[in-house]
C-alpha cells in the first residue's frame, strides 16, 4: 500500500513533498485523499462534494497568502507551499 502524504503537515514541517504517492489535502475542515499529484480546481471541488461545482469558488492557501483557483487551473500538490483549500458559495443569500 502506498504511503499517504499529508500535504498540510509536510508544509508545516518544511519537508519536500515526494512525487508518485497518494496525497491528503484539506478542503475547508475535511481531508480528502487522491492518487493524483495534480488536480484542477473543478476536480478538487468535486472531490470535496461541492456540486454543482459551478456554485463554488475555490481558494488556495499557499505560503501564507490566499489566491483564487479557476475551475480549469491545475494545482500541483508537490509544489512548495501548497497548504490547504477553502471554498466559498457563489450564491450566498441573506438569511
Amino acid at each position: 500500500m502506498t504511503e499517504i502524504i499529508d500535504i498540510e503537515e509536510f508544509v508545516k514541517m518544511k519537508k519536500p513533498i515526494p512525487k508518485k504517492r497518494r496525497y491528503s489535502i484539506r478542503v475547508d475542515r475535511l481531508k480528502y485523499v487522491t492518487d493524483k499529484e495534480c488536480l484542477t480546481g473543478k476536480e478538487i471541488l468535486i472531490l470535496a462534494g461541492k456540486e454543482p461545482y459551478t456554485r463554488f469558488q475555490l481558494n488556495q492557501r499557499c505560503k501564507g497568502s490566499v489566491s483564487k483557483i479557476d475551475y480549469d487551473e491545475k494545482v500541483d500538490f508537490t509544489e512548495r507551499g501548497v497548504e490547504r483549500f477553502m471554498t466559498l458559495p457563489l450564491d450566498q443569500t441573506e438569511g
